[in-house]
């Protein structure tokens, strides 16, 4: 159809990298080890797990056959995978979500990113009480982020010009377009080809650091490696509760719903993205283990990583009532706990910027991935080129960034946007993949098509789990996050349906939401019309 047809990845282990790249960021060494210690590390691994199971495995093969299906077809974008696989003009509009989640996730996400570079480079010249330019004073860790990123007043990052948050910002955004820029094969898979190995051994490094710390403190003999693992991974119940009681901690919903939106945070499945990037490979080309592959080099990293890194490291100096402070926060754990930790460890600066260098690679290789979907789009759907694609997304992003930035006051553009993109709309996704797999294009169908080139079969209890488990499953989730995150305490000061009622920043970013949603919709109604020119379908019919 154009030319963007014409990309192909050029290696297998590349297609696994780049969708590794995708799904591998800071949700799996900030978010999910937060997670693990707020609700009784092993206790969370079970929905955790469940939810892996049941939805992010499942959802991931279904993505992945959908995205190679629409691929054959002639479409890369998920707009027209869409129209593809469900036979009709109207199914495009599905990707009307599967564009607008990446494209906003990336105007925070790449903000987040830029705080990892800041704080890199932080290490690297000593503002943290150490290293060459050292001032010997203690930092408040606290101030220090809120200053950084400007929670006290919105405006107040831009009010300075160019202070290190805008510059690191601004290299941010020029690394993303010029990986965006170079292409499927000479930029993000070359980039994640190198980034990929290079984030792994950067964590082992880091993890060997943290497994050698043995108990630094002789005063406090308890608070030791072992100990630290045991406080993350042990099945811990109240006192009183057995594994079979009424009021065990796993009967509460918001730990089964947290469970399943980190497992479709870190997979990356239900963003669009995998359904972009698969589009890419070719008939025969394998995708139930390649899915499979790019899901467990996520888990590694995310259990094995992230989860042996973090909260012993923190448990080792500061102690469980302080770990248990700010659970469940990545900023609290990621930008107050961790410097403070390396503060107290030996060769603590070195280890910091190995850090937070390697959050910045992992969030990097996430990032590059949410702009491919739109790119992929403005080329099929106009016959754009390249610079002309990169360009236009490049303005929607500055612009939505800006957002984030400027109204940086306790982070309420980030988080509105988080939660009603980054969330809502995901489960929301997620649900519209697996019924096109399981029930438009049939599960046998469907199964035959997974199957076509591939290494290794599905087991067939998956006809099962993905038409009807898995649907029934995220319904059930869906529900509980409506009655949990916006029924209950819905009309409370500061809840999500409150700050959207009543909120004037909030109003003004959910508008801009709305406006572009609404721009994409009129974007794919343009590019339908030539794509009917093109190649007409009959409604009902397969391409």
């Amino acid at each position: 159809m154009n030319s963007s047809n014409m990309e192909r990845f050029a290696t297998r282990t590349g297609v696994i990298l780049v969708v590794s790249g995708s799904a591998v960021g800071l949700g799996n060494f900030l978010r999910f080890p937060g997670l693990a210690a707020k609700y009784g590390g092993g206790l969370f691994m079970i929905p955790y797990f469940i939810s892996m199971l049941l939805i992010g495995i499942t959802v991931c093969w279904c993505e992945w056959t959908l995205g190679r299906y629409g691929g054959e077809r002639g479409y890369n974008s998920s707009p027209g995978i869409f129209r593809a696989v469900s036979g009709r003009r109207g199914g495009q509009y599905f990707g009307i979500v599967a564009l607008l989640i990446p494209i906003i996730i990336y105007m925070y996400y790449v903000y987040i990113e830029s705080w990892c570079l800041g704080y890199a480079w932080y290490y690297l010249c000593g503002v943290f009480n150490s290293g060459p330019f050292a001032t010997g004073e203690a930092v408040d860790y606290k101030n220090f982020f809120a200053n950084h990123v400007g929670m006290g007043e919105n405006g107040s990052v831009l009010a300075d010009g160019l202070n290190a948050t805008v510059v690191c910002l601004l290299i941010a955004f020029a690394i993303n377009f010029y990986l965006i820029y170079r292409g499927l094969s000479k930029g993000i898979e070359t980039f994640c080809k190198i980034a990929m190995p290079a984030l792994i051994f950067a964590a082992i490094l880091v993890l060997i650091r943290v497994l050698t710390l043995g108990t630094p403190n002789p005063e406090l003999p308890e608070q030791n490696v072992s100990n630290g693992l045991g406080f993350m991974w042990n099945l811990k119940l109240p006192e009183g509760v057995t594994f079979w009681s009424w009021d065990n901690p796993l009967t509460d919903p918001e730990m089964w719903l947290e469970a399943a939106g980190q497992v479709f945070f870190s997979l990356s499945v239900g963003f669009g993205i995998v359904l972009t990037y698969s589009s890419y490979l070719r008939r025969k080309d394998d995708v139930v283990l390649s899915g499979l592959s790019a899901s467990s080099t996520n888990v590694f990293c995310e259990v094995c990583l992230g989860g042996l890194i973090t909260v012993p490291a923190a448990f080792i100096f500061l102690g469980p009532e302080r770990v248990t402070e700010v659970a469940g926060s990545s900023i609290g754990l990621g930008f107050f706990t961790l410097p403070d930790v390396f503060e107290r460890m030996q060769f603590g600066p070195l280890v910091g910027f190995v850090w937070f260098f390697l959050l910045f690679l992992a969030a990097v290789t996430s990032s590059i991935s949410m702009l491919q979907p739109a790119i992929a789009f403005l080329e099929e759907g106009f016959n754009l080129g390249r610079r002309a694609s990169v360009s236009i997304l490049g303005l929607i992003t500055v612009f939505g960034a800006f957002l984030v930035v400027y109204f940086s006051k306790d982070l309420i553009a980030l988080d509105t946007m988080d939660f009603w993109v980054g969330t809502f709309l995901i489960f929301i996704l997620g649900l519209i993949m697996v019924i096109l797999f399981g029930w438009v294009i049939g599960i046998e169908k469907g199964m035959n098509e997974a199957h076509r080139g591939a290494h290794l079969r599905i087991p067939k209890v998956f006809n099962v789990i993905i038409k009807y488990v898995c649907p029934l499953y995220l319904v059930v989730i869906f529900i509980l996050f409506i009655w949990k995150k916006i029924y209950v305490g819905y009309a409370e000061e500061g809840s999500y349906v409150y700050n959207l009622l009543n909120h004037p920043d909030v109003h003004i970013t959910v508008g801009f939401v709305a406006i572009l949603a609404v721009f994409l919709g009129l974007m794919i109604y343009l590019a339908g019309k030539r794509w009917d020119q093109l190649r007409p379908i009959k409604e009902g019919e397969e391409i």
